[in-house]
């Protein structure tokens, strides 16, 4: 059973972000204090990175439900909650990340490269934080966003510098073995590397990664025997190293159709025609491979290979293969393009963009927007001033203004948000937002209302006897 998997489908989630409280502080004699509700905390993401000594995506494979921890609730007394645990997945160098409609949403290469697959939702804010000089006292507080999270697909394509390609059989895996330290599954059958293997080999100065790669058949590039996962592997190679069977048992082969095959097959699968090739003739050591070494080097030579004639069993040639490799290998990494500083991309917000977008669909009025849609998520609706909050905050991005000029009126329906979870309601055109109806939005009107005579007198009896006003009236530092 193989402990390699290089793509895996998983299911992430970010954590929610805890929810604001609204609460008033109290002590003796100030029952009513003022907001102290303090904020929720921020969700926990979900983020992948690159780790050297992670090889395999066999961990997601047999857990692939991955979720961050949720942000604590505020408290009273202004007690923000705890932000929830970032959940940090290491994946291998190579690893690329998709939707789960196919589309490219991170190409994850070099050792610490980051991709947030998962962002943590905002904790609510507090009635302390709502408070403001025409809000003295709110009596209500934002929900904490929910965490974002889906399907991705990871799929792993090996970086390294050499790849070895070739029939089944043909000594690739003998090859890597010798010329590096590597330890693959050899034996005399077809398919027998299932897996791709790396190895690392030194030629003087030059040290560069091997990667010997599930054989390839005809009809491969369109997922025959295991050339989709042959070919994935190999994408990432800046060369390609032909290796051809001279003493193949079977009748109906010889080395220059298995490369004219491989070389189809590379074509139809695209990308991989500016790799330089090197051409290795294994297996030299038996006569008739030595025999037919000898009558197809010409032929080769003549299409512009570099050929090699190695014996992995005798090892033959194989010093010279690793230098010349070596060398091919130094060209192409000093013509790859130097690698850019991080650069920060800004893109301001037009001019004319008014942050959401209202369109009529079958008599229901839609609103689509970063900020509407969040704040939807953040009010309580069993919170009428919660609610008459919203109001006020659509009516000041200019969400009712637009819905009047594209003709709706009194109880159309109107719809915040995305189809599947929407909240639909019967408008009502109030520019003010019902700043009228419900007075001063968000003041609780007990601080300003004068206390009953019976209050007021047995408060001023109780200072009068309380030891601790003696001291501050005599200690006032």
């Amino acid at each position: 059973m193989t402990t390699f998997v290089d793509r895996v489908e998983l299911h992430v989630a970010a954590g929610n972000g805890g929810h604001g409280c609204a609460s008033v502080h109290r002590e003796k004699f100030k029952p009513l204090g003022g907001p102290d509700g303090g904020n929720g905390g921020r969700g926990g993401d979900v983020t992948l990175v690159v780790d050297q000594s992670v090889t395999t995506l066999l961990d997601y494979h047999h857990h692939p439900h991955r979720k961050a921890t949720n942000g604590q609730p505020g408290a009273g007394d202004n007690r923000s909650g705890k932000d929830g645990q970032d959940l940090v997945l290491p994946v291998p160098d190579g690893t690329v990340v998709y939707d789960k409609d196919g589309n490219v949403l991170a190409d994850m290469v070099g050792h610490g490269t980051t991709y947030v697959a998962g962002e943590g939702g905002r904790g609510g804010l507090g009635n302390a934080a709502l408070a403001s000089a025409r809000r003295k006292a709110p009596g209500f507080a934002l929900l904490g966003e929910p965490g974002k999270g889906g399907d991705i697909v990871l799929e792993l394509k090996t970086v390294a510098d050499v790849a070895l390609v070739g029939y089944p059989s043909a000594g690739k895996s003998s090859l890597i073995s010798v010329l590096s330290a590597a330890k693959p599954k050899i034996a005399d059958y077809p398919f027998t590397t299932l897996v791709p293997n790396l190895g690392v080999v030194t030629a003087g100065s030059t040290v560069y990664t091997i990667a010997d790669v599930p054989g390839l058949i005809p009809g491969a590039s369109q997922g025959r025997g295991l050339g989709l996962e042959f070919l994935r592997h190999v994408e990432r190679c800046s060369v390609l190293v032909h290796v051809l069977d001279t003493a193949t048992l079977e009748s109906d082969r010889d080395p220059l159709t298995d490369l004219d095959v491989i070389e189809e097959e590379l074509a139809q699968y695209g990308g991989l025609g500016d790799r330089p090739r090197v051409v290795v003739l294994n297996k030299i050591d038996i006569p008739d491979g030595q025999e037919l070494a000898d009558m197809i080097r010409p032929d080769l030579e003549a299409r512009g290979y570099r050929v090699f004639e190695v014996s992995a069993v005798a090892h033959l040639g194989l010093k010279e293969l690793s230098f010349a490799l070596a060398e091919v290998v130094s060209k192409a990494r000093a013509a790859k393009p130097k690698e850019e500083s991080t650069r920060v991309v800004i893109r301001p917000r037009a001019v004319d963009d008014e942050g959401f977008t209202i369109t009529e669909e079958d008599g229901v009025y839609r609103v689509r927007g970063e900020k509407p849609e969040r704040w939807v998520r953040q009010t309580d609706f069993s919170n009428d001033e919660a609610v008459g909050y919203l109001a006020d905050r659509l009516s000041r991005l200019g969400v009712e203004e637009k819905l009047m000029k594209a003709g709706a009126r009194a109880g159309d329906a109107v719809a915040i948000g995305p189809e599947e979870n929407a909240v639909v309601f019967d408008w009502e055109p109030t520019v003010m937002a019902g700043a009228e109806m419900l007075g001063r939005r968000g003041e609780d009107h007990r601080l300003d209302a004068p206390r009953p005579a019976a209050t007021r007198r047995r408060d001023r009896e109780a200072q009068r006897d309380d030891p601790q006003r003696e001291y501050d009236e005599f200690n006032p530092f």
